[in-house]
């Protein structure tokens, strides 16, 4: 088999040691019912542990040097492989019933991987993901200034920890920074008790002027019962906590 060489403009790095990739499969918990999908496998060296777990495994894929490489190394994965890209790929009917996402995700989308990940949280209930360690800290932060939007959507509807810390020399090529496995399970919380649509608009706005109060970043927006809210418009976006900002989205309206 030809060797795949990575590609800069897909942020590919490929994780080659044996010992981490079998840490993250042993994170990964499967019987015969279990659903699995590999976001970006790569040379397919998790691969090689996922196929091996019980239950309905398939793969998506975008970069066809890849896709050839794996179906020579795997023929068994040949009807479970999806070529697409990830960001537009409808999620709805892959499998029968939910699922879990597993991947060394690009960097420079691994934030949108979340993002689009979000619009099917009722179907995905857990994520295994390989992330830049900075990243990882924003995605576990319940207050400071690590915290920001994708911390509060993601903890809005998911149980999340940092699992391993990674070195550079784990990947080929190596990256400039150290990176982190991150594992999300999906909590309790089927749908927010407020508008779903305006508590990301709200929650968006508080970030996007983060250094300012909750009661200038909001402007935009009419608040009923004011002095309900008046302790927490008082603070700044990341001082509140997911509840925090259902409370503000219960008594808001966009002008």
């Amino acid at each position: 088999m030809r060797r795949v060489r990575p590609k800069k403009h897909l942020g590919q790095h490929f994780l080659n040691d044996l010992q981490i990739i079998t840490q993250i499969s042993n994170l990964i918990n499967t019987n015969k019912n279990t659903n699995i999908l590999e976001v970006g496998p790569g040379t397919g060296n998790l691969t090689e542990f996922l196929i091996k777990k019980p239950g309905c495994f398939k793969l998506v894929e975008i970069d066809p040097d890849c896709i050839l490489y794996l179906s020579q190394r795997f023929p068994e994965i040949k009807n479970k492989v999806i070529k697409k890209d990830f960001l537009k790929l409808d999620l709805q009917n892959l499998f029968a019933s939910k699922f879990i996402i597993v991947g060394n995700f690009p960097y420079n989308i691994s934030s949108q991987i979340l993002f689009h990940i979000l619009k099917y949280k009722n179907l995905v209930y857990e994520i295994v993901g390989m992330f830049q360690k900075e990243v990882a800290e924003r995605l576990i932060a319940k207050k400071g200034s690590k915290k920001g939007i994708l911390s509060v959507l993601m903890q809005a509807f998911y149980e999340i920890e940092e699992c391993l810390t990674i070195k550079q020399d784990a990947f080929f090529p190596s990256p400039k920074i150290q990176s982190s496995v991150v594992r999300f399970k999906r909590n309790q919380r089927q749908e927010l008790t407020c508008d779903e649509n305006l508590f990301i608009t709200i929650v968006k706005s508080g970030f996007n002027q983060k250094r300012k109060t909750l009661r200038n970043a909001l402007k935009s927006f009419s608040l009923e019962n004011k002095m309900e809210l008046d302790s927490l418009l008082k603070k700044r976006a990341e001082e509140l906590s997911v509840d925090d900002f259902i409370t503000i989205a219960l008594h808001a309206k966009k002008n």
